[in-house]
């Protein structure tokens, strides 16, 4: 596998050569400064031009069209990646070794026909194509509750820090919707298109040479941005005591999310020591709250903390009956404590370090957990695999015990279902 990136000015341009898949997968993704009040347009957006396009105007065409392009498939998507939005447009489809000649170039233009021709009239989106895009995000947002597992991850953020962008639901707001016009999405659409930092990120059996030729052909962006803020979310409060928050709703299980502040820590930290922290504290049948809260105690259904280095913060969740909220979180907090105290033995750090290694594994498994490894070192500065394993097997006991004295517990949230 070999990797190279060039920085063409307009845009990025990555390349991940394998000849491990009979694919090949096309990502475009266009990212700036998240800003509460523009996720619901950018989530719209994806959507719009994934719906049709000047060339292909209806669904049933473009579903001809991939068909044409031997099943081509499609989508577009958004997500928050710490201080930045990005909205990425993707496709995968047969490497033309394995169909005829001229198929790569043919469907790397479809999925450009997508960004840069969409079904445009007047300078607004049609309102057909337009309210449709709507209605399913409209109907998105009016059922996040009958979602308890991430209403109440996003509601224990919202407790713990409104203004950071980790609080933010990813699709937007149903206020912010009503005032999205045909005319406005547009308007949106043409910021996006000069202003957003853009990267390609191609991967799969190809000639570099010729990736780099048929993107500058067909690739109409000609305005040259340049990194500007850090993806990495900071805090600069910090709760001597946790904030308790409880709110009902009618489920059958309770559900309970613990936030957890993460302060001053060093790269290598972030990077690795954090990540093993989380898993012995609640990454399996292993850890310390499974065993504990779960097998020993029987106080949960289920119960797993995960680690995000880019918002700076351990989250740990569990299903429980309310009548048991106290006894858990006391038992949740004693774990915490005895992991900084050093209650913990090789064997723990051993089957942490197993499963990162089981992890990398499956990364190269697929394309597009590929990709996302090599975003993530674009836009992260995240290492190469095989420097990760090298700086993991590192790790020592007392460097989790003194990452564990940089974890601050913020935010005590539960969803109390009504018949549990």
């Amino acid at each position: 596998m070999e990797y190279k990136k060039y920085d063409i000015g307009p845009y990025n341009l990555h390349i991940i050569n394998t000849d491990k898949f009979k694919t090949v997968t096309v990502r475009v993704s266009f990212k700036r400064p998240c800003l509460k009040e523009e996720l619901t347009k950018r989530t719209l957006l994806g959507f719009l031009l994934t719906e049709s396009c000047k060339k292909y105007d209806t669904k049933r065409k473009l579903d001809i069209k991939t068909e044409d392009l031997y099943d081509l498939k499609y989508s577009g998507f958004g997500t928050i990646s710490g201080n930045y939005n990005i909205i990425s447009f993707e496709e995968s489809f047969l490497n033309e070794k394995y169909t005829e000649k001229g198929m790569f170039e043919k469907s790397l233009n479809f999925l450009f026909d997508l960004i840069f021709n969409p079904n445009i009239e007047k300078n607004k989106f049609t309102k057909e194509q337009f309210d449709l895009c709507k209605k399913i995000i409209q109907e998105d947002l009016e059922t996040i509750k009958e979602r308890p597992s991430y209403y109440s991850t996003l509601r224990m953020y919202e407790e713990m820090d409104k203004s950071k962008p980790v609080s933010y639901h990813s699709t937007g707001y149903l206020e912010d919707l009503k005032k999205i016009t045909v005319k406005n999405i547009y308007d949106y659409y043409l910021s996006v298109l000069n202003n957003d930092i853009v990267d390609i990120f191609i991967i799969g059996d190809v000639d570099p040479l010729k990736c780099r030729k048929l993107v500058a052909k067909s690739f109409n962006i000609n305005t040259i941005k340049q990194e500007g803020i850090s993806h990495i979310v900071e805090y600069d409060k910090f709760r001597s005591k946790p904030k308790i928050v409880k709110e009902k709703l009618d489920i059958e299980q309770s559900r309970l999310v613990i936030g957890l502040k993460l302060k001053n820590l060093t790269e290598f930290e972030r990077k690795y020591v954090m990540g093993m922290y989380s898993y012995i504290l609640g990454g399996g049948p292993d850890s310390k709250l499974f065993k504990e809260v779960r097998e020993k105690h029987s106080l949960c259904y289920g119960i797993g903390s995960s680690y995000s280095g880019i918002f700076s913060v351990l989250k740990i969740s569990a299903g429980i009956n309310s009548e048991n909220f106290d006894k858990t979180v006391k038992l949740i907090k004693k774990q915490i404590k005895d992991i900084s105290l050093g209650k913990f033995d090789e064997r723990d750090i051993k089957c942490a370090y197993m499963t990162y290694m089981s992890t990398f594994k499956e990364i190269m498994d697929s394309p597009a957990s590929i990709l996302s490894t090599y975003s993530s070192m674009h836009y992260l500065k995240l290492d190469p695999i095989e420097k990760r394993k090298e700086e993991i097997a590192k790790i020592t006991k007392e460097m989790i015990i003194d990452v564990s004295k940089k974890v601050y517990l913020d935010t005590i949230y539960l969803l109390e279902g009504s018949n549990d």
